[in-house]
């Protein structure tokens, strides 16, 4: 259900609002070079900093730019499971294709607690739900065998975000997970060994500034072609690994794709924009691949 390339997509901002003819280009431009799909309001789309009112305005011009060209996976989860439930009941009135559900973050729930958070959203709605562990901002990963839980006990989580760096547990979920549960690398510089090792996708960062690149890469693995997949690897892995090195995401992505024109590096705080040493060492590299 899940297998290809969606690009977490970045909020563009202008004057302090949301940047609504930035983000619908944006949005062409993703259709054009051929993603499966798009991910508005996840950590790069900025969601902590949205007001609720904005946030499903970003998921209602995404569904709106994409006319059914590409599906919309919209992040609606939260640290709190009422909020959860509610962001996603109001995304899926809206006519979202599947949900992003982050683990939540800062109050350190058991894996029961997990569970029982992501059952109720599960109860909640008929959308496809993707879990998201990313235990480098929640401080906490959904365990393998939560996963596996999860997966067995609802037919509507059907994937997962895997954003913790470890090959080894992709390989270990996909032992403990059923079939047809789906795998998607959440970092963008281990896209090859992760799909390698099982998974059969990317919800990348880097591909709101090389799309088809990404598209590329993904389909390569998809399609078998690991050389050409190597070779790409290869390649870009300074560029992969420059956008989340340089500052915390999306801080780099957001420069970058202003630096091509797309929309204003505009960032609300507590995030602040490059400083100029850094902005200037990922200027060298996007015009090293000529980005720029």
């Amino acid at each position: 259900m899940f297998a290809g390339t969606f690009t977490a997509l970045i909020t563009p901002f202008k004057n302090g609002h949301l940047d609504r003819d930035a983000f619908r280009a944006l949005i062409d431009r993703q259709i054009e070079a051929g993603v499966t799909g798009i991910v508005p309001v996840g950590t790069t789309g900025e969601s902590p900093t949205l007001a609720p009112d904005e946030h499903l305005e970003v998921i209602q011009l995404a569904i709106e730019a994409s006319q059914n060209n590409i599906k919309v996976i919209a992040g609606t989860g939260a640290n709190s499971t009422a909020e959860a439930v509610h962001l996603t009941q109001e995304a899926e009135k809206l006519g979202i294709d599947g949900s992003l559900q982050v683990c939540p973050y800062y109050n350190k729930p058991s894996q029961e607690g997990l569970y029982q958070h992501y059952k109720a959203v599960a109860e909640a709605t008929k959308l496809p739900l993707m879990l998201y562990s990313i235990p480098g901002r929640s401080v906490i990963e959904i365990e393998i065998e939560t996963v596996a839980r999860l997966a067995r006990d609802f037919d509507n989580i059907v994937c997962v975000k895997e954003a913790g760096g470890s090959v080894d547990r992709v390989n270990q979920l996909a032992q403990a997970v059923p079939e047809g549960f789906d795998i998607l690398s959440g970092d963008d510089p281990l896209t090859l060994p992760f799909m390698a090792c099982g998974a059969v996708g990317l919800v990348s960062v880097a591909s709101n500034l090389i799309p088809e690149v990404m598209v590329t890469l993904v389909n390569s693995c998809l399609e078998g072609d690991f050389e050409k997949a190597l070779s790409i690897q290869k390649d870009y892995y300074p560029l992969l690994s420059g956008l989340m090195g340089l500052d915390v995401n999306p801080i780099p992505i957001k420069s970058a794709v202003a630096m091509q024109g797309h929309c204003s590096d505009e960032i609300r705080l507590p995030m602040v924009n490059l400083c100029p040493d850094k902005s200037s060492q990922m200027r060298t590299l996007l015009e090293k691949y000529n980005l720029v």
